[in-house]
């Protein structure tokens, strides 16, 4: 089976993981995968993430975050740029979702970093979602 949006379908899942009220979640494994679940991590929506090795491809576990009532921490998860429209953005155009509250998440010539990242170090890219 060829993927031709690796990013789309992890959101998927976890989206779909989230619904069900799952604790974890599992994922084929990439780099551009485990970056995104990094930034995702340091932004406080997942509890944690781990790499089960596997044979022939890692999986990339993920663990979700709720709040004492049951509530997600991630409430809307939505992909930006797409392979069918690409959407770029220069450092001083990177968005701010919710007025700082969400994140865009921005694969820059520094690797996959949030909005904050991306304008703190001055540099643009491909919007790729957005979260909150």
């Amino acid at each position: 089976m060829t993927m031709s949006d690796p990013i789309a379908d992890l959101m998927s899942r976890i989206r779909n993981a989230i619904l069900s009220k799952h604790d974890r979640v599992d994922a084929p494994l990439s780099k551009v995968k485990l970056a995104f679940v990094k930034v995702l991590k340091d932004e406080g929506y997942i509890e944690d993430f781990k790499v089960v090795e596997e044979k022939p491809q890692g999986v990339l576990r993920i663990y979700l975050r709720y709040d004492d009532e049951g509530t997600p921490a991630i409430s809307h998860l939505a992909r930006i740029s797409k392979p069918g429209r690409r959407v770029y953005r220069g450092a001083d155009e990177v968005p701010q979702i919710k007025n700082g509250l969400g994140v865009a998440i921005v694969s820059t010539s520094h690797g996959l970093l949030s909005d904050e990242q991306a304008r703190a170090q001055r540099v643009g890219g491909e919007v790729l979602c957005e979260i909150w």
